[in-house]
């Protein structure tokens, strides 16, 4: 049907004129999913009757746990509005997540429309033949005028599916209820062909449901999710829920995973939970989700209070949200016996590694990357110019954390920063950074200002060994680290691309004048292949100048460049020569766990 013609509108119908407030009951949502094979459903809302003149309906520009305005409304089609008879109304699209429907009178309104579902990989939503994923941000619709009423959700599936949500269950095995939207869009459902359990811990219900086929281990997963559950009391003093959902997705390719307010979905592709790097992967992202459930779920800086749906919420406090969650998620690993104390410390050595090797981290600040994470983008320029709200974020805890045991003489640790902003910032509240430097202040005595300006509001470098020194441990080589050729940059991901993918600032290929994007062809006038590139360079000697043809912008031009050397080889973390007492007790204070070298410096090995 084509929209209804808009005459009646005005700027003042728009925006002024309206009777009474709304009408206060349910807003009824039903989803038929009908062409799966497709990815299409059909979806409807039923809004209450209402005195407004213009009913202003919505669907969000972004979702939860990805601060980035996306093009979700272009999933709708075949929008439409009636009132309470049947009869159309009146509308008009003002934005990219807005319509508005004219009313002539008081009336209930009923909104249909198509909507397409083929986002897997952004967890946004996904139909097809075996499930739906519906994230509520990419699939309801919703009016600020009745977004803080009771909403039912029902859903008309395929025969033999089942439904699953962290919203509480309505009156059907494929029906839902929440006390209003903010619950609805934070509420993902799945529904189709799965594997569902469930198990309890600390007085808490647990359900795991597992889409997909793969190699993963359902006993061993339930196990390790039950430990770590028991580990939240170590940071705070009770829970935001009762019940949890983990929604596993093994996937064609698709990775990644979303936070909700007391559910998460995970996703890996199918065959990569077996191996143990690919486990602790998927175990530290379970981890990691389940630890949002308090940061930034129950507690969250005030630009992220309340939720605006239809612009971007701007905080420079994202790195304590994402950063600090990723450095606790190994830490209740660790406690929990999930991880090693050597897997821990692995981890930790490819992130100072990843740190050492960024450029970016000369350039930007966190509070920088938190304000600018809305309008990030990846590739060349943003590594060389960029830090990561999560990686630095993760560093910057660490060393908050060893500043604030140092100065408290272990009395505290940043575990209590964050069971104080839990205590103290439930949403609807929201902390600013006033608010933490309290915190801090309260916990220590000291003045924290100075700490901030400097690891938090310019760009930072961690003198690694200096603070590891406190617990006892120090970065070294296990072997000694051999030296390749290096030209400084990195080619395509494609198989057999020879297009630059990034060039490290003020490395050789930067010096060069060669850019992201082009096209290598030949080395000294031969050609090369990308699986050959390295191996050729490899010819070479450091201080080499050698000749590379590439195409820039589709031109032929040749460059010299001259090569340097990088060393190559794993980075660790050990046990000093001689640890003290203290230092035994700082690593204990830090991690919670006894020290985990014998007296010759090698690793104990669990019992369990």
């Amino acid at each position: 049907m084509k929209p209804t013609s808009l005459a009646i509108f005005t700027s003042s119908a728009i925006f002024s004129m309206s009777w009474t407030t709304p009408a206060i009951a349910d807003v009824d949502y039903h989803i038929d999913i009908n062409q799966p094979a497709h990815h299409l459903a059909q979806v409807s809302v039923s809004f209450p009757q209402t005195d407004l003149k213009v009913l202003t309906v919505n669907l969000p520009v972004w979702r939860m746990g990805r601060y980035q305005v996306l093009p979700i409304a272009d999933g709708i089609r075949l929008f439409n509005a009636t009132d309470s008879k049947g009869q159309s109304l009146p509308w008009k699209r003002t934005a990219s997540g807005e319509w508005q429907i004219a009313l002539i009178k008081p009336t209930a309104v009923k909104v249909t429309y198509q909507l397409h579902a083929n986002e897997l990989g952004d967890r946004l939503r996904h139909i097809d033949n075996s499930h739906a994923f519906l994230d509520g941000s990419g699939v309801f619709m919703y009016s600020p005028a009745f977004s803080q009423q009771p909403v039912t959700v029902n859903m008309a599936v395929p025969t033999g599916w089942q439904s699953y949500s962290g919203m509480d269950k309505g009156s059907t095995s494929h029906s839902f209820k929440a006390p209003n939207y903010d619950v609805l869009v934070d509420s993902p459902i799945e529904t189709g062909i799965n594997q569902h359990f469930s198990f309890e811990a600390d007085e808490r219900q647990y359900e795991v449901v597992f889409w997909g086929e793969g190699n993963y281990d359902t006993t061993q997963i339930l196990t390790d999710l039950r430990k770590i559950s028991g580990q939240a009391s170590t940071i705070w003093a009770d829970y935001p829920f009762k019940r949890y959902v983990y929604m596993v997705h093994a996937t064609s390719g698709a990775s990644g995973a979303t936070e909700h307010l007391n559910s998460t979905v995970i996703q890996l592709p199918r065959f990569n939970f077996r191996e143990r790097q690919d486990y602790l992967r998927f175990i530290s992202t379970a981890s990691h989700e389940f630890i949002h459930s308090w940061n930034v779920k129950s507690y969250r800086p005030q630009g992220l209070v309340p939720y605006d749906y239809q612009s971007e919420n701007m905080t420079d406090l994202l790195w304590m949200v994402e950063g600090s969650t990723s450095y606790f998620q190994n830490q209740l690993l660790l406690r929990a016996g999930v991880m090693t104390a050597k897997e821990f410390f692995d981890d930790l050595s490819k992130r100072i590694v990843l740190n050492q090797h960024n450029p970016g981290r000369e350039i930007q600040s966190v509070a920088e990357a938190s304000l600018g994470q809305w309008s990030s983008t990846w590739g060349d320029y943003a590594v060389n110019h960029s830090v990561n709200i999560y990686s630095e974020g993760y560093l910057a805890s660490m060393a908050l954390d060893f500043s604030l045991l140092s100065d408290t003489q272990l009395e505290h640790s940043y575990r209590d920063v964050h069971k104080a902003l839990y205590q103290q910032y439930k949403v609807p509240m929201g902390y600013k950074v006033a608010d933490v430097q309290s915190i801090l202040k309260t916990l220590s005595g000291k003045d924290y200002q100075p700490w901030w300006q400097e690891f938090v509001n310019q760009p930072f470098s961690l003198p690694f060994d200096e603070l590891l020194a406190h617990a006892g441990l120090i970065t070294t080589y296990s072997k000694a680290p051999k030296t390749v050729i290096d030209a400084g940059m990195t080619l395509s991901d494609l198989h057999g691309d020879l297009t630059i993918a990034n060039v490290l600032k003020h490395g050789p290929a930067w010096n060069a004048g060669i850019a992201a994007g082009d096209e290598i062809v030949a080395v000294n006038g031969l050609k090369v292949t990308a699986d050959g590139f390295t191996q050729r360079l490899n010819d070479f000697n450091v201080g080499d100048k050698i000749k590379l043809s590439l195409f820039s912008d589709d031109r032929l031009k040749e460059v010299s460049l001259q090569l340097t050397e990088q060393p190559k080889g794993e980075l660790s973390i050990e046990a000093v020569a001689e640890v003290s007492d203290a230092q035994k007790a700082f690593y204990q204070a830090w991690l919670g766990v006894d020290w985990p070298f014998d007296d010759k410096g090698d690793w104990i090995k669990s019992t369990d």
